[in-house]
């Protein structure tokens, strides 16, 4: 049908439309002829908003993300889904929620292939992609490496314990070294550059001067530290002219407790010291401003993509926020959506759920709270009893939002089992049973606890892995106890008790523990390793080889679990067996070098002369401090009659 120009009518409404329309292909810069942006995307772990100077704090400096923050959008009211570090980095990446994603916590989860992340979008688009890591908690076995060409996280993983993959951190400055060194190297095409710093994560120990500057809350200088190196890629963009055309980012992936409703760090609680990030996004062309619309981490995925003018995917839940990033009127509201199943996958209280709206926030509960977080920032007084019918309103709207954006294996979400199948089946495994729409209790019947009741004895379990990770076994033991008198039948409490013993040598009981905390949860990986580490003590290297095979079950993954063993195999003299599982262990973790070590010593067992060589090369190449390792290595050169490269070894390593 063809409409006549006479028969337009240009409306005031439609005039504006059309004006901020214009404005948003125009003001951007972004044209289809112009050279592509580069993205410079940095995330800053553990981070509150309230904690730069930029936002108002007082007691830190900060100067480059203020500096930052003056030449960008500042998003005043910024909330993370999660407050978790993998699942609140995943919702990033992919503009959408845990329950789409099945990405609810740090363990026991895996984002599927057929997720689509920012990095794969932009690397279809002409784009090199790549990512430096400050954590293992990101490590690319947990599919977050999906469309990054180059994915620096390379932590020694045969060092986790399934308690301390957050103390494999690598510094700020070491991560900042590593991404400057790629930018000098990748310069010639538009680029997607994700920088993790993972400082300002417990415990805090910044380096100095920010040990002495901030000696009274070093949380805060190990931000003033990240900021510093901040400072460096800034200074690099400007001298290489990377910074004209530029779109960066700047987010934290979630707060910190810091004693705010009797949480010092995250992820028991919803509250938003703990959700509440900064959040910056500096557009090319775009002037500076404050936004002060309340929105979700989910929304960046799609303001990046709008920005550069490529599609958004169908599997993105968050909104652009490109329109107020250019001054005006919001394309829509953003969902503020909260969860944390961490209370209910780890210790057996309940989950939490919470939404936020206009002001207001609901957080669905055993006992449910209702927050005016304009008149009540801090979420000290629960409303609930006074305003029912709004509290009600916003459990409908939580719960229609859980419906919209839950991922289901096929058909409608069951209003019962209101949850992802991936969530569902880790659930299930646990022995819970669904009664209501996103309500479970334990196989029994009996309700699960709230988690503000449990305050207490989260901590002492909290400060009890902290003091085993410390060395401080006996002291651990001791908050162990205390704490089980309050939650018998513990399943984080039977695990640590069981790492305890086992650091002590204490292999009998530790066994006793660790067949304990299986018992509360078959599925538990790394419970099944280290029963197999204390069997193997013990010299039961049948039961171990059981507890090794049923870790790596639970988790293909588990290099730990796949090198032990090969080596109870290897004490049994079944050397082809043993191979097997020391190769398996280096597909695991090509870097592992103790099982090439391992490997090169069984080859030279059975006569492999080439592939001794071949195996004790790349662990001395991976180890170049493994006197063992270069013994060997001269034993197999001398094997292949390599007398002179033989000789060096062994005068490098004399036999051990």
């Amino acid at each position: 049908m063809r409409i006549h120009p006479k028969e337009i009518r240009f409306t005031a409404a439609f005039t504006t439309a059309l004006l901020a329309a214009c404005a948003l292909a125009l003001a951007s810069g972004l044209h289809a002829e112009e050279a592509k942006p580069n993205v410079i995307f940095i995330t800053i772990d553990t981070l509150r908003a309230d904690h730069l100077a930029c936002y108002g704090y007082r007691q830190i400096q900060t100067p480059n993300i203020d500096a930052l923050a003056r030449s960008a959008a500042r998003f005043s009211h910024a909330y993370t889904p999660v407050p978790i570090s993998l699942p609140a980095h995943t919702a990033i990446f992919t503009g959408s929620f845990p329950m789409a994603t099945g990405m609810h916590d740090s363990t026991g989860n895996t984002l599927p292939a057929s997720a689509v992340t920012l990095a794969e979008v932009l690397r279809d688009n002409g784009y090199a992609t790549a990512a430096f890591l400050g954590s293992a908690v990101l490590d690319s076995r947990f599919g977050l490496n999906q469309g990054f060409d180059t994915y620096f996280d390379h932590f020694d993983l045969s060092r986790l314990d399934g308690t301390n993959r957050g103390l494999l951190e690598r510094r700020g400055d070491a991560v900042m070294d590593a991404a400057l060194d790629w930018l000098k190297r990748n310069r010639r095409q538009p680029f997607l550059l994700w920088v993790h710093l993972y400082d300002p994560h417990s415990p805090y120990a910044p380096p100095q001067p920010y040990a002495t500057t901030y000696r009274t809350h070093p949380y805060d200088g190990e931000i003033a530290f990240d900021d510093a190196q901040l400072a460096r890629l800034l200074s690099f963009l400007k001298q290489t002219a990377l910074d004209s055309n530029a779109l960066m980012v700047l987010a934290g992936d979630h707060g910190e407790g810091l004693g705010e409703h009797g949480e010092k760090t995250h992820g028991l609680f919803i509250y938003n010291s703990t959700l509440q990030v900064p959040l910056l996004i500096k557009v090319p062309s775009a002037a500076p401003r404050v936004v002060e619309g309340e929105v979700s981490l989910v929304d960046v995925m799609p303001t990046i993509l709008q920005a550069l003018r490529i599609p958004i995917p169908p599997s993105v839940q968050g909104r652009s926020l490109l329109s107020e990033i250019l001054g005006h009127p919001a394309a829509g509201s953003s969902n503020v959506f909260a969860e944390t199943y961490l209370p209910m996958l780890h210790f057996r209280w309940s989950q939490l759920l919470g939404l936020q709206w206009n002001g207001l926030k609901y957080i669905e509960a055993p006992r449910p709270e209702l927050y005016d977080t304009r008149a009540d920032p801090h979420e000290t007084r629960n409303l609930f009893a006074v305003r029912r019918s709004v509290a009600h309103d916003l459990h409908d709207k939580l719960f229609s939002l859980l419906r919209r954006y839950t991922a289901t294996s096929g058909g409608a979400t069951s209003e019962k089992e209101l949850a992802d199948p991936a969530l569902l089946e880790r659930l299930h495994s646990l022995g819970y049973v669904a009664v209501s729409a996103g309500t479970f209790t334990e196989a029994s019947g009996k309700p699960l606890r709230d988690p503000k009741d449990r305050l207490q004895v989260y901590e002492l379990i909290s400060d009890a892995r902290a003091d085993g990770q410390q060395g401080r076994y006996q002291e651990s033991l001791r908050k162990l106890r205390e704490a089980e008198k309050a939650e018998p039948g513990s399943l984080q409490i039977r695990y640590l008790t069981g790492l305890d013993y086992y650091r002590m040598n204490d292999f009998r009981h530790a066994a006793e523990s660790f067949r304990a905390a299986l018992h509360l949860d078959p599925q538990f990986g790394w419970a099944a390793a280290y029963l197999g580490l204390s069997q193997s003590a013990l010299g039961d290297l049948d039961g171990a080889g059981v507890s090794f095979q049923r870790a790596l079950e639970l988790n293909p993954a588990n290099c730990v679990a796949a090198f032990n063993l090969g080596a109870a195999y290897a004490r049994q003299k079944r050397t082809e067996a043993a191979i097997e599982a020391f190769q398996r262990a280096v597909e695991i973790l090509p870097e592992y070098a103790a099982a090439y070590e391992a490997l090169g010593e069984l080859y030279l067992s059975v006569g492999r002369a080439a592939d001794a060589v071949h195996a004790l090369e790349e662990a001395v190449q991976l180890a170049p401090g493994s006197r063992k390792a270069h013994y060997h290595l001269g034993r197999a050169y001398q094997a292949q009659g390599r007398t002179a490269d033989a000789q060096r070894e062994l005068q490098r390593a004399p036999s051990p």
